[in-house]
């Protein structure tokens, strides 16, 4: 690295030298999806943008020195409602949900994480965390409930700073009456019949389920230690999940903090518009892959600073698409790993991806010009940030309306992946899948089976 990392805390409201707690063990944890449907647009932007750091972080450090954990959340109140809702069991909904996620994030050119840890396989870990808020009077008991008593944290609310009647109006989901305080949170909640359902901690005889906030303090204990570098997330979980997170585990483990540096990417608008199924542009990442290939999905997303709102629009698709199409020509299939200076020193100022762009932009205009190195650094910049992953000539390739692909060929390859996964051999499933993707196909399943379609 040219240049000093620096990333924007919002815990501290300002952005500070990256200083890692152990060089060679950076840590970082990003709250994951709950998988119950297809995932949309603007969950890609926080999997991208802490993919980006990753990779970042990777080239600083080592691969072999930074861990990544993000997390599945598969126990919800959405997820009994759309399991109920379609006929299935509860784990078919979510093994479902999560390969199709996979599969989405796979495409827009992410890494997998180092760890990616499902709630329901950390039960043990939520329990001992409740077990020790009980015991140092951080939580109670009521009604079979186990909640924290929020005014137990003196310093509770320094990360979203909101005023008092704001956070209590944000705590109160739901009014309980066996609340010691408005604010008071569901660490542990009875589960209702055909929930799904542990022995519950802190002496309760009924079975039950963890709230939602535990389930994360619990997930990055396990695998990042009671405190550690990062923690990252969309803007919208500052609070209150955040800020219950930072509760949970300050308290049970008595630390200063969670995390040293706490990174939030902006919200997500399509055309202007706030994203919504009742105005018709609420678009899932799934649904998008059937339109645009992953890397235009992928450049376009970097156009907007993580921090600043994003507008997604069909002009912005077009014109990250031109880019990369004039890319993948200069470059022409050149394996060089050189990475300009310029670029790293930009991604150092707490991700300046917009400068980042503008960067890409002027080597790819001297690399035009005949110039070798800009043309290499292109190439291995491009590479870092997770673009190239085709050949020049199957980017191309995504061009033509797809007249020439085999139909009998793709049919038969379908049929075999729904045979695979009848018989639960979901390795093979998406290995077809992914022989299909190669070709150009794109699929959508559905309660009807699977229909196909060529990738634009």
């Amino acid at each position: 690295m040219t240049s000093e990392l620096k990333l924007y805390d919002t815990l501290t409201r300002e952005k500070r030298p990256f200083k890692p707690i152990d060089p060679a063990n950076v840590r970082m944890y990003v709250c994951g999806p709950t998988v119950y449907d297809f995932a949309h647009i603007g969950n890609a932007r926080p999997v991208i943008v802490f993919d980006v750091l990753f990779r970042l972080l990777r080239h600083i450090y080592g691969e072999a020195h930074v861990k990544y954990v993000r997390n599945i959340t598969d126990v919800d109140d959405k997820i009994n409602a759309r399991a109920a809702e379609r006929g299935i069991s509860i784990r078919d909904l979510t093994e479902e949900t999560y390969r199709n996620f996979k599969a989405d994030v796979a495409a827009l050119g992410c890494l997998p994480p180092s760890v990616e840890p499902r709630a329901t396989e950390h039960i043990d870990e939520m329990k001992a965390l409740i077990e020790r808020l009980v015991r140092d009077g951080h939580a109670y008991v009521a009604e079979d409930n186990v909640l924290f008593n929020v005014p137990s944290m003196p310093d509770y609310g320094k990360l979203s700073k909101r005023p008092m009647d704001e956070m209590i109006a944000g705590a109160r989901v739901e009014v309980a009456p066996y609340k010691k305080d408005a604010q008071d949170f569901v660490l542990w909640k009875p589960s209702k019949p055909g929930e799904p359902s542990w022995p519950s901690p802190a002496g309760i005889k009924t079975p039950g389920r963890p709230g939602w906030h535990i389930e994360c303090s619990a997930m990055s204990w396990k695998h990042l230690g009671q405190t550690f570098d990062i923690h990252g997330g969309g803007i919208d979980l500052v609070f209150p999940h955040h800020e219950n997170e930072i509760a949970q585990s300050r308290c049970a483990f008595h630390t200063d903090v969670m995390a040293n540096y706490w990174m939030h990417n902006g919200f997500l608008q399509v055309e202007g518009e706030k994203m919504s199924k009742s105005l018709g542009n609420f678009f899932t990442i799934h649904e998008l892959l059937a339109d645009w290939p992953g890397e235009v999905l992928r450049f376009n997303m970097l156009r907007t600073h993580y921090r600043q709102p994003i507008d997604w629009t069909v002009k912005g698709l077009e014109e990250s698409w031109k880019t990369l199409d004039d890319c993948y020509a200069v470059v022409a299939d050149s394996a060089d790993t050189t990475i300009s200076d310029e670029l790293l020193v930009a991604l150092a100022d707490d991700m300046n991806t917009p400068q980042v762009i503008a960067v890409l932009h002027g080597l790819r205009h001297a690399a035009h010009g005949g110039d070798p190195a800009a043309r290499a650094q292109l190439s291995g910049s491009l590479r870092l940030l997770g673009f190239l992953r085709d050949s020049a000539a199957g980017w191309a390739g995504r061009r033509k309306a797809g007249h020439d692909i085999d139909a009998s060929k793709v049919e038969g390859l379908i049929e075999a992946r729904t045979a695979a996964r009848k018989a639960k051999d979901f390795k093979e499933s998406d290995r077809i899948r992914d022989e299909l993707a190669a070709m150009g196909v794109v699929l959508k399943d559905s309660k009807d089976g699977t229909t196909w379609e060529i990738a634009r």
